[in-house]
Formats: structure tokens, C-alpha cells, sequence
């Protein structure tokens, strides 16, 4: 029965207990739907500390009885099934863009709030059918070979003998960040980044963060955001952070990343709209592949390539005590690299869908995203978590650029990359009317 749910919500056959379906009668408000999803979430979550990113709705909606010793699954996904349902009916007949996309952005959302029930109620599916119901958008697929040709090119640019990952990490070891620097540049990184994202949004007089620097977690940074125009961001230290990972990780995690992201999400959509739905972040869900997708692509919307360089030669170099000489070539090196992220994804794939080991999943990682070992398998505990999550961060900044690009958003018209990065974060997206 449960297959038989889930495959109803996929479909859109909303009226799956009687096998019909019935649009006859007027449906119920959106803001009853709202808060019977936002419920729902916070439920769900009481099961798995995962789910729930961020909440800052009504007290009152949290749950109040303690959880059963088993996921309540069939319950869970029967009313997340009468709320789409209910979704189904909405006639959109004469309303405006914005309230179409609330409706299709909660229906997105309660499918793949119905998806992470069944995985963990112990349903099995594919890493690409796991991402399209997740995360509204298909992974794409690279045979091996494109990846050997990659690192045939990096190869004639390294110096040294050995593998390339050994060469790789010999010769960025000059570009780490002595950990007694690491707040100090840090800080320097994100008031940078913020100063440059006020001046083109307006965000809340209240809005503020907290950094704190952590160990023994399975990612390198996180944004745990608290409402209110607040955030804690945690920098994880367990590995060394290089160079260009300070203001990777102050635009992804601050501005104009998770923490413009959410504040905006909730001065627009919680505030000024009442759309409550906004005021739960499940984190597997398509809103994720826009939250990640976007504050990738928002480091170099902060920080154009020469500005980035600039500002990290004359400020960021000196206050870590490094030298700046060899800034650009290292550059060069990592816009290169980084042309083999999405083999991270493939690893990801062939380990969750059975065709390689953890051991080999983190050989695979070392050889073609040139991780150390150790901090390979902890990507590895990373995937057993977070599982095909991985796509949101490099197919969601890809399909972020392109929606920014196709509307004018060019290197070459900041302004305009601005105005529509700023737009996209405003307003329901997801993956599939990214267009």
C-alpha cells in the first residue's frame, strides 16, 4: 500500500484511496495545507535529525507527544497524500505567477517529503530515481574516460613526480591556512562578502551570524539557520583549509549563500506573504538543490574571478602570512580540478546502487577529486548520510548559472547577475522550472 501512495503522489493520481480522482469540490485553503504540511515535517523529523533544517514557524505547530518507537509511516504518507490531493484541486484559473509556483513548489515538496518516509521505512531505489523525486532534476552521467582526459591535462600542468593527487597535495600544501589564522581570515572573507551583497539586497536590520569552528563532522561547513534574520555557521577544522576555501565557505554558508538565502526566503515568503510552508526547510527536498546550487554559484556572483584574486593577494594572503606569488597559477590548477567535481556524484552512484565498496568509492574519490585518503572515506560518511544529496551542490550551481545566463545575468553585466540571483532566491524554485 505504501508503494502504491508514493507512486500516486509521483503521478499526481491524488485520490489514491478510492483509485479516482475527484476535482468536483472546492479545495481547501493553501494556508490550511500549509500548516498541515509544516506539521507533518516536523514530525517526520522527530524520527530523523536530518530532516528538518531549519524552523521558524509558529511554537505551537512543533510537535508535542513523544514519538513512537517506530516511523508512523503509513499514517505520515496518507495525509501527505490527502494534501496533495487537496493541491490537485486548487484551480489556478486567474492567478498570478507567484501563487502558481506555491502551489507547484508544496506539490514538489510533499512528494519528496513522502520519498524520504519510504527510504526510511527501508524502500530501495536507485541513486537517479532516488534525485528525481528528491530534488526534481535527473543526474547526469560521464563514462570514465572523460575524467582520465581531465586528469591527463592537470597531469602536464603539475610539477613533480608520482600520482596527481600526491602531486596535487604537496604542492597546495603551501596555500593551507595555519589554523591560528583560520578565525582572523575567516571573518576578513565574510565581512567582505556581506558588505558586497548589501549593496545590492535588502535584507532584514536584524539579520546577523555566528561563527564557530568544529570537529568530527562529516561536512566542511554548515548553516544552521535560527529565524529571525540569525544563523550559526560551523566551519569544520577535522582536515586543513586552503586559501580559496575561505571565501568559498563565507559566500556559500553566508552571503549571498545560505544565510541571504533563508533570510530572504522568510522577509518575502513567510513575512510579507504568510505562505507558511516556507517557514520549514526540509533538507530533502528540491528546495535543497536551490539552496546549494545557488550559494555555489553566489561565490563567484560576490566575487568575480579578477576581484576574487585581487582582494586575496591584498588582504587575504597577508592576514594568513602566506605568499601570494604563485596566486594565479594556483588559480589556474583549481579551475581545472574543478572541472572534475561531478566525479564525486559517479562515486556516489556506483556505491549507493551497489557496484562498489566503500573502499573503492573513497580510491575513486582520491583519484579524480584528489582527497587525501583519510578525508576520502569521511566523504563517504558524508554519502552514507546525506546519500544523493551530493547532486545539489554541482548540478544545482550548473543549472542555477544557467537560468541566470539565459536571462542576461552575464559575467560581463554583474548588475544584471545581481537583480536575477536575488530574484531566484526570493521566490518557489525549483529544479524543473528553472528555465
Amino acid at each position: 500500500m505504501k508503494k502504491t501512495l508514493l507512486y500516486c503522489l509521483a503521478i499526481g493520481l491524488w485520490s489514491c484511496s478510492t483509485g479516482t480522482t475527484d476535482q468536483t469540490n472546492s479545495a481547501l485553503p493553501m494556508d490550511e495545507l500549509a500548516e498541515r504540511y509544516v506539521k507533518t515535517v516536523l514530525q517526520l523529523g522527530q524520527y530523523n535529525s536530518d530532516v528538518v533544517d531549519a524552523y521558524y514557524g509558529p511554537e505551537e505547530w512543533k510537535p508535542t507527544t513523544t514519538p513512537l518507537d517506530t516511523l508512523p509511516a503509513y499514517a505520515l504518507l496518507n495525509e501527505l497524500s490527502a494534501i496533495q490531493q487537496e493541491l490537485a484541486k486548487q484551480d489556478t484559473a486567474g492567478l498570478n505567477e507567484m501563487d502558481k509556483r506555491r502551489i507547484l513548489m508544496l506539490q514538489k515538496q510533499v512528494l519528496a517529503t513522502a520519498t524520504k518516509i519510504e527510504l526510511m521505512d527501508g524502500r530501495k531505489l536507485s541513486f537517479d530515481e532516488e534525485a528525481k523525486l528528491l530534488y526534481d532534476a535527473q543526474p547526469p552521467h560521464q563514462q570514465q574516460a572523460y575524467y582520465d582526459s581531465l586528469l591527463q591535462e592537470i597531469d602536464s600542468m603539475l610539477p613533480g613526480k608520482g600520482t596527481v593527487a600526491d602531486r596535487w597535495a604537496n604542492y597546495r600544501a603551501k596555500f593551507e591556512i595555519p589554523k591560528s589564522k583560520l578565525d582572523t581570515v575567516f571573518q576578513a572573507a565574510i565581512q567582505e562578502a556581506r558588505k558586497r551583497t548589501l549593496a545590492h539586497y535588502k535584507l532584514p536590520k536584524n539579520e546577523n551570524f555566528k561563527v564557530e569552528f568544529v570537529t568530527d563532522k562529516p561536512w566542511s561547513g554548515y548553516n544552521y539557520y535560527k529565524g529571525n534574520g540569525y544563523s550559526l555557521i560551523q566551519i569544520n577544522t577535522d582536515f586543513p583549509i586552503y586559501m580559496e576555501r575561505a571565501i568559498d565557505l563565507a559566500c556559500h554558508e553566508g552571503y549571498p549563500g545560505h544565510h541571504v538565502f533563508n533570510a530572504l526566503l522568510e522577509q518575502e515568503l513567510v513575512n510579507k506573504r504568510g505562505w507558511k510552508e516556507f517557514s520549514v526547510y526540509p533538507l530533502f527536498s528540491p528546495q535543497s538543490l536551490i539552496a546549494e546550487g545557488s550559494a555555489n554559484y553566489g561565490i563567484e556572483v560576490a566575487f568575480p574571478e579578477q576581484e576574487r584574486i585581487q582582494f586575496e593577494k591584498e588582504v587575504l594572503f597577508p592576514l594568513a602570512g602566506l605568499n601570494a606569488a604563485e596566486a594565479d597559477r594556483y588559480y589556474t590548477l583549481l579551475e581545472k580540478i574543478g572541472k572534475l567535481n561531478f566525479a564525486g556524484n559517479e562515486a556516489a552512484r556506483m556505491y549507493l546502487d551497489g557496484k562498489i565498496s566503500r573502499e573503492q568509492a573513497a580510491d575513486w574519490i582520491v583519484k579524480y577529486n584528489f582527497y587525501e585518503k583519510d578525508k576520502a572515506l569521511q566523504r563517504t560518511q558524508f554519502i552514507d548520510r546525506y546519500r544523493s544529496y551530493v547532486i545539489n551542490y554541482n548540478l544545482g550551481q550548473q543549472l542555477v548559472r544557467q537560468h541566470i545566463e539565459m536571462h542576461g545575468g552575464t559575467a560581463d553585466n554583474p548588475e544584471k547577475r545581481w537583480e536575477l540571483f536575488g530574484e531566484l532566491l526570493s521566490k518557489p524554485n525549483t529544479a524543473s522550472t528553472l528555465k
